[in-house]
């Protein structure tokens, strides 16, 4: 019986000929990431019981990427206290303010994380790995016994299958379908569960570039899957070489692999979708909610933070003006793309729109340290989730949706479909 993607990386990392889900092993990984929150803890743990160097800090990636603007006294400790602890660990890959971005995007942007690779991270959000074809495991608060000893017991999950039929509709994104595919899951109508497992797709996928694998990887994180993985494409591979800092050699999954599942969904007729408030996996299509006033809109984020992300905002706006009365706030998923923005004449477009430009890095979506909304109003956002109060007021009302439906609310200051607005 052959092996599924993901338990391919598994075997290979652990030095081992096979692994089966279920089955515990002690992969090497090809790096180690911790994020700014969770440093001082870490630090602090092991401190306490005198271990003051890590296992590999050579493979260690620390980064600012949730907390890179210091809205407080606190937040500027914690920065400082991250610095120190660099300089004291001995990390080289630590990546501050200004100088990667959001953890979860910059690695694949820059050639740092490439297909067939396995980390661990302490963010669950670690599923974007998936996009590029490798494998990412979250590890909580106990990222600090990885780097104390260089990796982790992990137990091998299950995987379950998608594939994908058909072309998604030209205005109709990959959030959508990320949307829609949720929504699936929680009424049952996909017979799979996400539940620490991995979920692979299959089927269609030449039509996704790297930004909409992203994108697919964001709403199964939140019904709980461990990983998600989309096989690369010729496209793909053909980015990761340009770009690799390294050699990789590329994984897929056998044709005789076990899947605990294995569910097909047409996508050919998919609407525009808009995740109502409360979660992901209450999507609804846009039509049902259109004309909604919104006050506050938001587009980053690990799930639509890449370049093509902010292309197809900043094309829309071209030339309009954000709406009286909304706040747009964009963060882009690198300083990269923050660059690349300005060389071709993004972000004027954005100011000259009206909208919010942040450092590369979570933005609001870190539980609206800035950005956030008053009590009563109404966002719509491309936030990895939005559920009561993640950006502020408990009594919000947080909409989600792509960055193209997103970009077209602005400019109306309603929900509105994006395919009511031409881009050239």
């Amino acid at each position: 019986m052959g092996m599924t993607a993901v338990e391919k990386v598994l075997a290979l990392k652990s030095g081992v000929k096979s692994v089966r889900a279920g089955e515990v092993v002690e992969p090497d990984p090809d790096f180690i990431m911790i994020h700014d929150g969770v440093v001082m803890g870490a630090k602090r743990e092991l401190d306490a019981l005198g271990i003051d160097r890590l296992a590999a800090p050579d493979k260690v990636l620390m980064v600012t990427d949730h907390d890179v603007i210091y809205g407080s006294a606190r937040a500027a400790e914690r920065g400082a206290f991250n610095r120190e602890a660099a300089r004291q660990w001995g990390v080289k890959n630590f990546f501050d303010v200004g100088r990667g971005g959001h953890g979860h995007v910059f690695p694949m942007e820059t050639g740092m994380l490439l297909p067939g690779m396995f980390y661990f991270d302490n963010d669950r959000h670690a599923t974007n790995a998936g996009a590029i074809g490798a494998f990412g495991f979250r590890m909580g608060s106990e990222i600090s016994r990885v780097l104390a000893t260089g990796t982790n017991w992990v137990m091998v999950p299950k995987s379950v299958r998608l594939r994908i039929k058909g072309r998604l509709r030209p205005g109709v994104h990959a959030r959508d379908l990320g949307f829609h595919i949720a929504t699936l899951v929680a009424q049952g109508k996909l017979d799979i569960d996400l539940d620490y497992r991995v979920l692979e797709f299959a089927g269609d996928l030449d039509q996704f570039n790297l930004a909409a694998r992203t994108a697919l990887c964001s709403s199964p994180t939140e019904m709980r899957a461990y990983g998600v993985f989309v096989p690369p494409s010729a496209e793909i591979l053909a980015y990761a070489q340009a770009h690799a800092t390294r050699p990789f050699t590329p994984v897929y999954a056998d044709a005789d692999a076990r899947y605990e599942a294995d569910a097909e969904l047409d996508v050919s007729r998919l609407e525009p979708q808009i995740a109502l408030p409360g979660g992901v996996h209450k999507a609804v299509d846009l039509s049902e909610v259109a004309g909604t006033a919104v006050n506050h809109a938001f587009i980053g984020s690990c799930g639509s933070s890449m370049y093509d992300d902010l292309l197809t905002a900043a094309t829309m706006l071209k030339g309009r003006r954000i709406a009286p009365g909304v706040r747009l706030f964009i963060a882009p998923g690198s300083e990269v793309s923050t660059r690349r923005m300005a060389r071709e004449g993004l972000l004027q477009i954005f100011i000259e729109a009206g909208a919010l430009m942040l450092p590369a890095g979570c933005g609001p979506c870190n539980d609206a340290v800035i950005g956030p909304v008053h009590s009563g109003e109404v966002s719509i956002s491309t936030a990895a989730n939005n559920n009561s109060g993640r950006f502020g007021a408990r009594d919000a009302q947080l909409y989600l949706g792509s960055p193209a439906t997103v970009t077209a609310s602005a400019i109306a200051g309603r929900i509105t479909d994006p395919r009511t607005f031409a881009t050239g």
